[in-house]
């Protein structure tokens, strides 16, 4: 039997999540914008939990931790959840594809929206994992980076693949094996977060804005150009329209990426590195154009007509939330159900039009057409062919490369 000992957060990795908390891609609310997260988290208790001092090490069989799984004894389940993330009635009673699971399946679901934002509620239930106890939920939905942690740190329960046979044959193509989960073996997605071009054509006097190329080197754009503060979105734009995969980048592809930005922002093409903040300066034109999340972007254009987007013939970046049962949960077989579930066809539809984010589930076109065609021909939220062949994600780093990563990018940005 291995031990593993919780892995220590950088004062680099933490100045990173900072930035996403309070104004990058973590602070964006779940519906009107992308996803929220909040700020208290990283407070010092929040990053002390997080870096776990002080806990014992976690104990990982054969890859993951199970428990004594009581789903035919008890026919219930708890979801954890991020707020405004699920289907819900027009009356706010009812959310309607949770009420037909219990319908059909007899399966109670104990439904909260108690995530915030990863940092905290990593910090609510490390505690428990690191001693090997329930955390009391038998389902959480955490974004990539923290679902890569949990399976490494063998926190997470192996899925039972008899049980997914939906799940197993919608999932799309792109998200089928991520590095830090080859085979979906711990984690299915329940949505994608796309990281593309954006541009306000009127700012750009009608032209069209396609490439990063165009980003860092069009002197038209000078001043005129912002870019994330996320590291994973901008740099790894950057590589790609370098001819680079981000899924397998070294460190001197990364060092060149930087250098790259680095004349940009010396030459003051950038006129700042952006967390959110963005949505409003691209909208009245003070920016015209950047890197965006494709989130913002649909409501953007709900009211502004000359917001445009690209997806860079190069390629663009796309991160995850994804469901994953936690060590220890007493009721996996019904929560790996309720996985598979959301993967039926017609549900799926119904998830992906009210919370208008990218569906991972393949083949909900018809579906999604029957309740609103335009959503279902809008590809900020079902990719098509072309597009789904274009995204990439950037590579699992260990803690150690992290560190450095982010501590040079936090250089390149003033951070």
């Amino acid at each position: 039997m291995e031990q593993y000992q919780p892995e220590r957060l950088s004062a680099a990795q933490i100045a990173a999540m900072r930035r996403s908390l309070t104004n990058g891609r973590g602070a964006l609310s779940r519906r009107s914008l992308l996803r929220a997260t909040g700020v208290g988290a990283l407070t010092a208790g929040g990053a002390g939990l997080l870096s776990a001092c002080g806990i014992p090490p976690a104990k990982r069989e054969s890859g993951a931790a199970e428990s004594d799984d009581r789903s035919h004894q008890e026919k219930r389940l708890s979801f954890s959840n991020w707020t405004e993330y699920m289907d819900i009635s027009d009356d706010g009673k009812t959310r309607p594809t949770l009420a037909e699971f219990t319908r059909r399946t007899g399966i109670a679901v104990k439904y909260t929206e108690d995530i915030n934002d990863n940092v905290e509620f990593f910090g609510k239930i490390q505690p428990q994992l690191a001693a090997g106890q329930d955390t009391g939920r038998d389902l959480v939905n955490v974004t990539d980076w923290l679902a890569a942690r949990m399976i490494r740190l063998g926190w997470a329960q192996k899925l039972d693949p008899s049980l997914l046979p939906n799940a197993y044959a919608n999932l799309a193509p792109q998200f089928r094996s991520p590095d830090w989960d080859p085979g979906r073996a711990y984690s299915y997605p329940w949505t994608g977060i796309p990281a593309v071009i954006a541009y306000n054509i009127k700012a750009t006097g009608g032209r069209r804005v396609t490439s990063v190329s165009q980003l860092l080197d069009d002197p038209r754009l000078s001043g005129r150009v912002s870019l994330l503060t996320e590291m994973r979105d901008t740099v790894g734009l950057t590589l790609l329209d370098m001819g680079k995969d981000p899924g397998k980048v070294t460190d001197a592809d990364y060092d060149a990426a930087l250098a790259r930005l680095q004349k940009a922002v010396d030459r003051k093409q950038i006129r700042r590195f952006t967390g959110n903040d963005y949505t409003s300066d691209l909208d009245k034109g003070d920016i015209a154009a950047c890197i965006a999340w494709a989130g913002d972007l649909i409501q953007l254009q709900v009211d502004n007509p000359d917001i445009r987007y690209t997806v860079p013939e190069a390629g663009y970046m796309t991160a995850t939330d994804n469901l994953l049962v936690p060590a220890q949960a007493r009721h996996k077989a019904n929560a790996t159900r309720l996985i598979d579930y959301y993967y039926e066809l017609p549900v799926a539809a119904q998830l992906a039009a009210y919370i208008n984010y990218v569906t991972p589930v393949a083949g909900v076109g018809p579906e999604l057409a029957k309740i609103d065609p335009e959503l279902a021909s809008n590809p900020l939220i079902l990719p098509d062919e072309a597009m789904a062949a274009k995204s990439h994600s950037f590579r699992s780093l260990s803690s150690e490369e992290e560190t450095a990563y982010e501590e040079k990018f936090a250089g390149l940005i003033g951070a």
